[in-house]
């Protein structure tokens, strides 16, 4: 399969292959799981990638001798979507789970100086596995840690297609509920920042819900941490191509959609530079700007709504000490600007010394900042925390910056997220930002492309492939 040339001159039409054919126009996670399962029913697939590599907002990039991911994705056990993903491209041993939830806290806020907690599950029933980390966790008083136990039992109860829950703000719902400053910061904060990339007073309690409640109170293992041993763009852009390779999908890099447009016979016409594709579907996986700047007029009832969701920044800081500085792969910070820390050592290709990549979410404050003032405020602060740093020589420091990385989960966002299905025959929508019921994660994004595939394969009246992943309300 061809990746990054076109058949068919300037001006030409590429008619579609014998039997239905679809058009994907993106090529993240979202797009690419679309391509994949309609390929996977015996649908002929074009997938359409502006970028020169596959994988969306989760790739990897060459910095001198280094493998770099642009940002520290991880993933959970309850992360089913993904983690079938991961094995339709042959990828999950290079994404392994923890074997139980640990994560590491630091503290430097104390009066008796840098203090570590741990966050860790045992071999027990909800909400009991949680229940002896939560009452030796150093970071909260006594009163608080009763008090958290208290609120996540009012949390697992409520009712997550509640439509008024997207309305109220999880921060009010917290202190309605006897929660602490202190509280949200060392407990509800350290997690929701990291899985929602906002602050409990900017999220809705609606996505709140679903993560502490999916994560934390549905199953005892559903919180254990996966993250990639290798760089991301080995798992998003190499394994994914040879997937794509092997189902028959045709993948095309750099290449710019210009525009759609319907048939009066149902068909769409899809224009890229010096080619139109004719094709019976198309899904649409690209961010919500350029989803709305795409759309033919009346897809949508109020177009204007994917504008109003908006966008959140990552930041993360990229450190190369020469030396080992840190022994366990990943850790959590409170007290301090840091937020995660990760061990990137291996998975860089790094020969001597180590990297360490500092992940920031909620970086409104940092993403624009010069890398000399980045250098100033984020290496003191490591020099804090890991005490090995203070001798040791920094040969790298760099940052990468997504000033869209993720969608806002703002209360109100819910309504303006909108379903696979348009209004337009044949066209769907796909993407972490759609109506999948989760935060922008690479989870959000898988179930996204699975929407909008089984929406389209039903409408070609193409059966649904037995091994794709089975979507609740699908089942």
């Amino acid at each position: 399969m061809s990746h990054g040339t076109r058949a068919g001159g300037p001006g030409t039409d590429r008619p579609a292959p014998a039997g239905r054919h679809a058009v994907v126009v993106g090529g993240g996670l979202a797009g690419v799981t679309a391509a994949l399962a309609l390929a996977d029913a015996g649908v002929g697939v074009t997938l359409l990638e502006g970028r020169p590599r596959l994988g969306g907002l989760a790739f990897s990039f060459r910095r001198g001798g280094l493998t770099v991911d642009n940002g520290q994705h991880v993933y959970l056990r309850c992360c089913t979507a993904y983690r079938w993903f991961l094995d339709r491209i042959g990828g999950a041993a290079l994404a392994p789970l923890q074997n139980r939830l640990d994560v590491p806290v630091l503290d430097l806020a104390r009066p008796e100086g840098r203090r570590l907690g741990r966050l860790r599950r045992d071999p027990l029933p909800v909400p009991l596995h949680l229940g002896r980390s939560l009452a030796a966790y150093p970071h909260l008083s006594l009163a608080d840690r009763a008090r958290v136990g208290r609120a996540a039992l009012a949390l697992k109860g409520l009712d997550l297609a509640d439509p008024a829950l997207d309305d109220q703000d999880f921060g009010s719902w917290l202190a309605a509920h006897g929660q602490s400053a202190r509280a949200v910061e060392a407990l509800w904060d350290l997690v929701g920042v990291a899985t929602l990339n906002a602050v409990a007073d900017d999220t809705s309690l609606a996505l709140a819900a679903m993560v502490f409640k999916t994560g934390l109170l549905s199953d005892p293992s559903a919180a254990d941490i996966g993250w990639a041993r290798v760089p991301l763009g080995e798992l998003h852009d190499r394994l994914a191509r040879q997937a794509l390779d092997a189902a028959g999908v045709r993948t095309e890099v750099r290449t710019r959609v210009a525009s759609l447009s319907p048939h009066a016979d149902g068909g769409w016409s899809v224009r890229i530079p010096g080619e139109t594709i004719t094709a019976d579907t198309v899904v649409l996986a690209v961010p919500q700007r350029e989803a709305y700047d795409l759309l033919p007029a009346g897809a949508l009832d109020a177009p204007e709504r994917l504008l109003g969701i908006g966008t959140a920044p990552i930041l993360n800081v990229h450190v190369v000490y020469d030396r080992p500085v840190l022994t366990r792969p990943f850790f959590a910070a409170l007290g301090t600007p840091v937020q995660w820390v990760f061990d990137r050592t291996d998975a860089s290709g790094l020969e001597r010394g180590q990297y360490l990549a500092v992940s920031q979410s909620v970086a409104q404050a940092d993403i624009d900042e010069p890398v000399a003032v980045l250098r100033e405020r984020y290496l003191p602060e490591l020099r804090r925390l890991l005490p090995r740093t203070r001798g040791a020589r920094v040969e790298d420091f760099f940052v990468t910056r997504e000033r869209t990385a993720t969608f806002a989960p703002a209360p109100g966002v819910g309504r303006l997220r909108p379903g696979a299905r348009t209004k337009a025959p044949g066209l769907y929508l796909a993407g972490a930002w759609t109506a999948t019921g989760w935060p922008a994660t690479m989870e959000g994004a898988v179930r996204s492309g699975v929407g909008a595939a089984d929406a389209a394969l039903g409408a070609l009246g193409r059966p649904r492939p037995r091994h794709l992943f089975a979507l609740e309300e699908a089942a």
